[in-house]
């Protein structure tokens, strides 16, 4: 290429212009330079079951998927999902028309989107959201419409304004974009605000993509429902799920869709273009995760459990304000009795001034000023690291 100015064209296209580079590599970055501990990014600080990782040992040393495994998935994976759907929420799925692997639930949302949103469609999305949400509605050529969650203080939660839900919805609304357990803020959403998003998506015949890779993590008597589960909504809804945040692989990048056949057939259209096929050994030792007794999904929440009181006690002595959370491993706080409320300037301080990363949540908002003084810690490292942080954070605020 020769000839190139700086009155060229910008090289970037104006769908992608708005999204620089990640939060999550700009915090991480900081905490490599100045040796802070990594609240910020959502990954364990150790590995998953070892049972688990033997099996993607076999897996390579037999041979099974060291070469392009099968597009929707290797029918082993396929099947251990189907059979997860149904022993834990009823839903029956054909494993070989309702299932399809992905590289992640990342591309399952990428994929559905592309393959389900026209150009001009508006999307409805939580606020605040995981921010590959933005970008791949973007891609898509939808508009994103935010519905917010607000902090509820005599709650201790963030809650769905179901009318504001509702007020949202017009007749260029093509798709719902729910996440539950909910990505920053911890929310749990309810059997009734379920039943109600169901309900609205039927009356305004929309589709549904469900974000529910948290499914396993929810504490103090919060229940996952799949909204696939309601009346109505099964031959409507893409449910996705993935295995990195319950078997703290996150690193092999396993994830699936399940849906009614038509769905899946579009939603694969799609995303034979992205990565064509990925995870190949790892496909089966996740099989043999979804296996697993119930004992490993009970010890798995109650560690997580521990480690979230831990977290939430130490961000309280320090002066945060702390909404505990229903689900996920990450605790969203509120600055402002630090006397702070710009979540970016704190967040970007905090490495040196309290060698502690965390990520501020007005990044996951279109209304920035909404989650300007929030900002997110993530729960799912060792006990030994947590306690240190909040050693830290306590000194230094």
């Amino acid at each position: 290429m020769t000839g190139m100015t700086s009155s060229a064209r910008p090289l970037l296209n104006r769908r992608l212009a708005e999204f620089g580079t990640t939060i999550f590599a700009e915090m991480s970055a900081l905490a490599l330079s100045t040796g802070a501990i990594n609240l910020g990014q959502g990954f364990p600080d150790t590995d998953g079951p070892e049972e688990i990782k033997e099996a993607a040992v076999r897996a390579l040393r037999d041979g099974r998927g060291n070469q392009y495994p099968p597009g929707p998935g290797v029918p082993e994976l396929r099947t251990a999902v189907a059979a997860h759907q149904l022993r834990r929420y009823g839903l029956s799925y054909d494993p070989g028309t309702e299932v399809l692997v992905t590289a992640g639930a990342t591309e399952a949302i990428a994929a559905s989107l592309l393959a389900l949103v026209e150009p001009g469609d508006e999307v409805i999305a939580l606020e605040p959201y995981y921010d590959s949400y933005a970008a791949c509605i973007a891609m898509a050529g939808g508009r994103r419409v935010p519905v917010t969650l607000r902090a509820h203080e005599d709650e201790d939660r963030f809650r769905l304004d179901l009318d504001e839900l509702r007020d949202a919805v017009t007749d260029r609304t093509r798709l719902l974009l729910i996440n539950t357990p909910h990505n920053p803020t911890g929310t749990v959403l309810t059997r009734e605000e379920l039943a109600a998003i169901a309900e609205l998506a039927v009356e305004r015949d929309l589709l549904v993509v469900t974000d529910e890779v948290y499914e396993h993590l929810v504490f103090d008597g919060a229940e996952h429902v799949p909204l696939a589960t309601f009346p109505g909504m099964r031959e409507r809804t893409v449910t996705i799920s993935s295995s990195g945040k319950t078997f703290s692989f996150t690193g092999w990048k396993v994830g699936w869709v399940t849906a009614a056949p038509e769905l899946v057939t579009a939603v694969r259209s799609a995303k034979q273009y992205l990565t064509y096929v990925s995870a190949g050994p790892f496909q089966y030792a996740i099989a043999e995760a979804l296996s697993l007794p119930e004992s490993y999904f009970t010890a798995f929440r109650a560690d997580m459990l521990v480690k979230r009181n831990l977290l939430a006690a130490g961000l309280t002595e320090a002066g945060f304000r702390v909404f505990r959370p229903s689900g996920t491993y990450f605790i969203t706080t509120d600055i402002r009795p630090l006397g702070e409320s710009d979540g970016f300037a704190f967040c970007r301080a905090l490495p040196e001034r309290a060698g502690v990363v965390a990520i501020p949540n007005a990044v996951f908002y279109d209304h920035r000023e909404e989650g300007a003084p929030f900002v997110r810690f993530a729960f799912c490292k060792r006990t030994g690291v947590l306690e240190e942080a909040a050693k830290r954070l306590s000194a230094a605020l």
